[in-house]
């Protein structure tokens, strides 16, 4: 039943993330990519004191001026910008894809920095992602855009944001780390908005869907979380792919998208590639249990 729950929990987590790409997208057809980080970096913010005090937590804690956490908002910022710019100015359907293979970079991340061991297997799969990624962006080739880029980068920011999340202080909540992460996209939004130039006009739709984008970003925050802390990992996890599925569909029918037979190829290449890394970790942690308990 846990995992149940949990993979349920999983699977709304990646819908509601899938609607905040939309409704940033749509928003940003309006008004300035600076000006979005910046209300949705106020709002997150704001929605994650009040639930870090109806905790009874601190809104401030000293753990905050760790190297974790500052390296944690360093690749927070990388992220969000990159990727909102790459939904902004590529499809979302094919940035969508793209963020897919976050999860192989973390576990390559993960070895690197935490001394987790991966075999062959693995490795394999890690490359078979990386292929997927070259059909999706096609370097060389005349489909290829640069701005697609900045997804690529996006995938290293978040990778790098789950690992510093786990090197962070234990006495942190994940509600305290929420106000960290969306207080950094205030300060990233205004110096985006210096840099540009770009002058903001009164919309009142697009404020709504900044909005938007806060409320299901929060949802989207607190199922992932529940999802984590409620079934195993090995089996809630590959439910993140939904988040391709969910992200094509509001590509077809909300932006009239037609991602190509290579994009939605390069797409199930990664996610194939990715389950598998996450099936390999599953039978890796069963025999380490069942050779400690012998």
């Amino acid at each position: 039943m846990d995992n149940a729950r949990g993979s349920i929990f999983m699977v709304l987590a990646m819908a509601c993330f899938a609607v905040e790409d939309m409704f940033i997208k749509a928003a940003a057809e309006t008004v300035p990519i600076g000006f979005i980080l910046m209300l949705f970096g106020s709002s997150g913010m704001l929605v994650f004191i009040f639930l870090t005090r109806q905790r009874g937590e601190a809104v401030f804690h000293p753990a905050i001026l760790s190297r974790a956490i500052f390296a944690r908002a360093g690749c927070e910022v990388l992220g969000r910008m990159t990727f909102a710019l790459a939904i902004t100015l590529t499809t979302l359907s094919n940035a969508s894809a793209i963020l897919q293979v976050t999860p192989l970079i973390t576990m390559l991340g993960a070895a690197i920095f935490f001394g987790e061991k991966i075999g062959l297997k693995r490795w394999l799969a890690v490359l078979a992602g990386f292929i997927g990624v070259l059909l999706i962006i096609r370097p060389g080739l005349d489909g290829f855009e640069a701005a697609s880029l900045l997804a690529v980068i996006a995938t290293f920011g978040f990778a790098g944001r789950d690992l510093a999340t786990r090197a962070a202080p234990r006495v942190l909540s994940n509600m305290q780390l929420g106000i960290y992460g969306f207080f950094v996209l205030i300060p990233t939004g205004a110096a985006l908005l210096a840099y540009t130039g770009e002058s903001v006009e009164s919309n009142s739709i697009a404020i709504l869907q900044i909005f938007g984008a806060m409320v299901f970003g929060v949802v989207a925050y607190n199922a992932l979380t529940i999802a984590m802390r409620t079934g195993d990992v090995s089996v809630v996890s590959p439910f993140r792919y939904t988040r391709l599925l969910f992200a094509f569909t509001l590509a077809i029918f909300v932006f009239d998208e037609s991602p190509d037979a290579l994009t939605l190829f390069g797409g199930l290449l990664i996610v194939v590639s990715g389950g598998y890394t996450l099936m390999q970790s599953r039978k890796n942690t069963t025999v380490k249990v069942s050779e400690n308990t012998a």
